[in-house]
């Protein structure tokens, strides 16, 4: 897979924290563009999709309760998970973090001499970096979901759950394809076009000699069933479900939070999912499989299922609710930060709403990039309408940014500037005597505050973006004295 690593300053984990990358983004018009185009057409779509059901908010507050529930007993129905899928014949490896989990996909993949494995497209395993891992094992690891292959070819990572290319118009990845398509396999076509029928045709044609060639494949799961064992993934193409049944070794790579108690739950999620991702009244296709069946499907099933911090996120009293995310894009798609920067500036995986709230809670905010996503957002609350399992991102959104000053107030001995500025304005508002001798000092300054574009030192992040706002004739402390004066005498 040689030339297929992200490139040099290509955004991923370990780019620069999200208001540098951000503003990077920002003055990339094409991709604005490519964004504006796509989150406006699939939150038209949604809107319609959703209105057809009458109780929509029914089945939001059934999915968050199913799922919260089902967080609550996490450990009962991991166990009974387990029991079914293992009676079903897989096999269930835990892993406590991506390293782990990494190793037993290479150590399955090593057992059967796997020189080249397939994926159908799975977050967690782009979460662990499982195809970095497998590469550095000398395993190549081939994407079969359109989207994904797309961005593999083009040495680039994901910016989207649902279209991880949404920042690629069509000529783009026709120039994609033609020049990368046959140092990894069947060629494009010399006569291929921008024409999206025949850019799938060209896709279909590559992919098909690895789904038959290829013997082991790696998998995520949109659901999985403690009752039964039973492994869930929903898609639009059908190129999960050939990378699903074909191969004889099938290991998928699943996080603890994406289960659900019995089979009958699923019937809320196969509602909500489809038309808050693709805005569809059902996927095209959903697979499911529970174990192994003699002469059907891969004959030999592993099941990975990771924690990578999730057990961190799970005791936040207020964050835990974001482990309900069923990875629809609902909340990146009608976000105004997100439609403008698109996902890369984000740095992971997890790009938008979901991603500014679940990565600090996976990893915590010590690391300057986590730290700074609580902070991408204008709040205005659309994420919260959107989700179709009801998480309040906003709340989760504060309370991450509290955590995040907490750590850098107990990282630093010495109080920061910001923290000296925050004490001080406290002390002032806590009296309202105090409160009334800052406002008549500062009125003393409106005279040269009006020839003031720009403000120094911290508060220079307001000026950058924004005119400094004049200072009004009077307080509202004065104006509510002289006005009520004025009533009393009349």
């Amino acid at each position: 897979m040689t030339g297929l690593r992200p490139q040099p300053g290509a955004a991923y984990l370990g780019m620069p924290a999200f208001p540098e990358a951000a503003k990077i983004a920002l003055g990339d018009e094409q991709l604005r563009r490519n964004l504006r185009h796509a989150t406006s057409t699939i939150r038209t779509k949604r809107l319609n999709a959703v209105a057809e059901l009458p109780d929509w908010q029914d089945l939001r507050m059934a999915a968050a309760a199913i799922k919260d529930n089902t967080l609550a007993q996490l450990d009962r129905y991991l166990e009974q998970f387990e029991a079914a899928a293992t009676e079903a014949g897989a096999v269930v490896h835990w892993a406590v973090d991506a390293e782990e989990a990494c190793q037993i996909g290479i150590d399955i993949a090593q057992r059967h001499g796997a020189r080249d494995v397939i994926k159908v497209k799975s977050m967690a395993t782009q979460e662990i970096g499982l195809n970095e891992a497998l590469e550095a094992a000398g395993i190549n690891a081939w994407e079969t979901d359109l989207a994904e292959l797309i961005v593999q070819l083009g040495g680039d990572t994901p910016s989207h759950f649902l279209v991880p290319a949404i920042h690629r118009n069509r000529e783009e990845i026709r120039d994609i394809f033609a020049s990368r398509m046959g140092d990894v396999g069947r060629p494009a076509p010399a006569d291929l076009t921008s024409e999206p029928r025949k850019l799938a045709e060209a896709a279909r044609l590559h992919l098909r000699e690895k789904f038959l060639s290829t013997k082991v494949a790696f998998s995520g799961a949109n659901f999985a069933i403690a009752e039964t064992g039973t492994l869930v993934v929903v898609e639009s193409e059908g190129n999960g479900r050939m990378c699903l049944t074909l191969p004889d070794v099938l290991v998928s790579v699943v996080g603890i939070e994406k289960l659900l108690p019995t089979f009958a739950d699923l019937e809320v999620f196969l509602q909500v999912l489809p038309r808050s991702s693709t805005a569809e009244r059902m996927n095209p296709y959903t697979t499911m499989w529970t174990g192994v069946t003699p002469g059907d499907g891969p004959q030999e099933v592993h099941v990975i299922l990771i924690d990578n911090g999730r057990t961190r996120a799970l005791a936040d009293e207020v964050g835990r609710q974001a482990l309900r995310c069923i990875r629809c894009s609902a909340c990146l798609n009608v976000c105004p930060v997100y439609e403008r920067v698109g996902g890369h500036a984000y740095g992971s995986v997890y790009p938008g709403p979901i991603g500014a709230i679940l990565n600090p809670l996976l990893h915590g905010v010590t690391d300057p990039h986590d730290a700074a996503l609580p902070y991408a957002s204008s709040l205005c609350g659309a994420c919260y309408e959107a989700c179709p399992v009801a998480i309040d991102i906003p709340t989760v959104l504060i309370e991450q940014r509290a955590a995040a000053v907490h750590e850098k107030a107990n990282h630093h001995r010495i109080p920061t500037a910001e923290a000296l500025a925050m004490k001080a304005a406290a002390w002032t508002f806590a009296d309202s005597k105090r409160l009334a001798r800052a406002q008549r000092a500062a009125s003393l300054g409106r005279g040269v505050a009006k020839h003031v574009s720009w403000l120094p030192g911290m508060m220079g992040g307001w000026t950058k973006s924004r005119a400094v706002p004049p200072l009004p004739r009077e307080s509202f402390r004065n104006w509510w004295s002289r006005t009520r004066e004025s009533q009393e005498e009349q």
